[in-house]
This record gives structure tokens, C-alpha cells and sequence, in this order.
């Protein structure tokens, strides 16, 4: 089985990454780590937060070094925050420094996920669904150009979507 030393995981808010990544590290050995808790980590305070006082700016840059640190570590599951595929150095990072998983789900499945959710700023909104279809119609193809792998998380437990990625893993 060839089982990537690092994995990183690229997709929406509300898709799963955080959940699957820690099953994934857990069912293949590895560690797990997060950017958006990391940056939490680093700063000592929420995403929202960071978000209120530097802007959406102020926290991407806080997420590329985030990404810059955490590429470079061995044996481990990354989850990253949705938006980091929006930066162009964190696209390069992650597409050369492991093999990248991109998981998808449509805005509806990801307002489900998250409506309730008060710690996810773009969404603080009027219309959150809009939001969501806006920022996947940007997203999607930035996902899809550094994947290695696309999964769809639609409608399916966490527990089903591990067990094809290892699949994957088995296959190749």
C-alpha cells in the first residue's frame, strides 16, 4: 500500500476535513494537525476574532505561515481551512510538499453543515447559502488543480469516506 507521509486536505468549510483527517491520521498511523487550530494556537484566540481585528487579510497571512510551518512535517494528516486554497504560495506548498486531497461537497450539503456554526466569519451574512455557492464557484477549480485526489463527502459519513481514500491508497 503506498501510504503518503504527508496527506493534506483541501476543500469547503463544512466538508469534513477536520473529521475525516482525524480519522484518516488515526486509521493509517499518522499524526493530525490543523491550520485553523494551529493559528488559534499561535495567536491564543478564535478565528472570528483574528478576523474582527485584522480582517480576512490579516488572518490568510497568518495562514500561510501557519501552512509554510506545518508542510514540512512528516507522517501526518493535514486539514486545512477553507480558504487557503486562495493564496498562491499556499497552492504551491501543498501540491509539493504532499499529496493533496480534496474533499467536495455542494454549498447546500456545506449549509447544512455549518448554518448553526458562529465561528465561521464568512458566513456572518445575510444570505450564508449565497455565500457558499459564491466561494465554491472561486474555490473549486484552485482545489481541483493541486488535488491528487478528489472525494465527495455528499450525503456520506466520515467512516465511508476514509474507508475509499485507504482504498485509494491500497489501489495504487
Amino acid at each position: 500500500m503506498l501510504k503518503p507521509s504527508r496527506i493534506f486536505l483541501v476543500g469547503p468549510m463544512g466538508a469534513g476535513k477536520t473529521t475525516i483527517g482525524r480519522q484518516l491520521a488515526q486509521s493509517l498511523g499518522l499524526e493530525f494537525e490543523d491550520t485553523d487550530q494551529e493559528i488559534q494556537r499561535r495567536t491564543g484566540v478564535d478565528i472570528p476574532t483574528i478576523f474582527e481585528y485584522e480582517g480576512e487579510d490579516g488572518f490568510r497571512r497568518r495562514e500561510m505561515k501557519a501552512i509554510a510551518d506545518m508542510v514540512e512535517q512528516d507522517n501526518v494528516v493535514l486539514a486545512t481551512g477553507g480558504g487557503a486554497v486562495t493564496q498562491q504560495e499556499n497552492r504551491r506548498l501543498l501540491a509539493a510538499r504532499g499529496y493533496v486531497i480534496y474533499l467536495s461537497c455542494s454549498p447546500e450539503q456545506q449549509f447544512e453543515r455549518t448554518y448553526k456554526d458562529k465561528n465561521r466569519p464568512l458566513l456572518q451574512t445575510e444570505d450564508p447559502l449565497e455565500m457558499l455557492k459564491s466561494l465554491n464557484e472561486e474555490r473549486d477549480p484552485q482545489y481541483r488543480k493541486i488535488a491528487d485526489l478528489v472525494v465527495s463527502t455528499e450525503g456520506r459519513s466520515a467512516q465511508a469516506v476514509v474507508k475509499e481514500v485507504i482504498r485509494h491508497f491500497e489501489s495504487v
